[in-house]
């Protein structure tokens, strides 16, 4: 998937909700780089939250890209984020945090599921997406 045509693997549509963004992010990522791959893999598409590892929701890039989207950044600790089933699981995240993911679990426990966007790489930032609540 490329460009401004966001598609599923069917070739879908792409969604017209609202979309909980997991994020797995390396440390003191800016939250200028996190909106710009924002910008680049949801193109026009309305994001209702953000959600990350808590360590990473800790800092100042993902807590900024969310206060300057106006949407809650959200934190899940590595247990809760284990317990997570998702689709494309990480073998960097599996040897680094001993978890099958971080992006398309926090999307999943932020959103309604079931992921909408699988897990993504862009610009060293790891994306996912799921259906926000309501």
């Amino acid at each position: 998937m490329t460009g401004g045509d966001r598609r599923s693997a069917a070739g879908a549509e792409p969604y017209r909700g609202e979309l909980a963004v997991g994020l797995g992010l390396r440390p003191d990522l800016s939250a200028e780089r996190i909106l710009a791959v924002l910008a680049e893999v949801f193109p026009g598409q309305r994001i209702a939250c953000l959600a990350t590892l808590d360590r990473r929701a800790g800092e100042p890039g993902p807590r900024d890209a969310a206060a300057m989207l106006g949407v809650p950044l959200y934190g899940y600790s590595v247990e809760r984020l284990a317990r997570v089933l998702v689709p494309n699981p990480s073998e960097r995240v599996a040897a680094a945090l001993g978890i099958p993911g971080v992006a398309e679990a926090a999307a999943l426990l932020a959103g309604t599921g079931p992921v909408l966007v699988p897990r993504q790489v862009v610009g060293g930032v790891v994306v996912a997406a799921a259906a926000a609540h309501g």
